[in-house]
């Protein structure tokens, strides 16, 4: 376990929110900042992600007790835990891991099941690059538009370059560890039993990762759950659909 670089807003019972993959907590500003109004949001950068430290190893159960250490050491019990995607499937485990340490479970357009690989040209094209010879950010655009013709995923992903000390440009996720450890993020989360207590799944009514066949695995781990599906909004549904997002979880949580 390691030491998760965070930001903190707010008071109130806590909430800790943790991205997807590629991301950072910087992703999740806006809605944290707004659920802040009633609660301490805890916004997390995970392991070889954002600020937080990298390491060779990345996986769901390793990631867990990366927030079982962030919960103990800052004195959080009991929580509500958001997770999106990559995210989702963190705080899942976590919550069929330590069940009587989560309050209630929210999980944003993701299942917890085996998905086939989708994310090679990223790595391709992220790998391609070569940073020493970068001179500002809009080189590496330009070299990224070939492989991610997307300008909304292109930005996302650029917002993980950050200069050293000598001008050089880096990335702050570990990405030669998110590429070779790709299949772990695939996995599903693993545990002997089911959580029991009450969770939230929403999709995004436009994204592939949730569909109408997935149900049953989710009841199957969390048959307390309840499913979700805000219309028009992609993967990204706390950009496409922020409002109607915030308004489903401050109903769930805040009940």
């Amino acid at each position: 376990m390691i030491n998760l670089n965070h930001k903190t807003f707010g008071q109130g019972d806590p909430v800790v929110i943790l991205h997807g993959l590629f991301g950072t907590l910087d992703n999740w500003q806006t809605l944290g900042r707004q659920l802040a109004d009633n609660h301490t949001v805890y916004l997390v950068d995970q392991r070889n992600h954002g600020r937080s430290p990298h390491h060779d190893d990345i996986d769901y159960p390793c990631m867990a007790e990366d927030l079982l250490y962030f919960l103990e050491s800052n004195w959080m019990f009991k929580t509500h835990l958001i997770g999106h995607s990559m995210g989702g499937k963190v705080t899942m485990q976590f919550a069929l891991l330590h069940p009587d340490m989560v309050d209630k479970l929210v999980i944003i357009d993701i299942a917890p099941k085996k998905y086939p690989p989708g994310h090679q040209e990223i790595f391709d094209a992220l790998r391609s690059l070569d940073l020493k010879k970068l001179g500002e950010r809009g080189e590496a655009d330009e070299q990224l538009k070939e492989k991610i013709p997307d300008n909304a995923v292109r930005q996302f992903l650029l917002k993980g370059l950050t200069r050293d000390k000598k001008g050089h440009y880096r990335w702050k996720m570990n990405l030669e560890s998110l590429y070779h450890n790709y299949d772990n993020l695939l996995a599903p989360p693993e545990a002997d039993e089911p959580y029991e207590g009450e969770a939230l799944f929403i999709r995004g009514g436009n994204s592939p990762y949730v569909a109408d066949e997935d149900f049953g695995l989710i009841y199957d781990w969390f048959p307390n759950a309840r499913v979700e599906t805000v219309a028009g909004a992609g993967h990204w549904v706390h950009v496409d659909a922020g409002e109607e997002l915030l308004g489903l979880i401050r109903l769930f949580i805040d009940s």
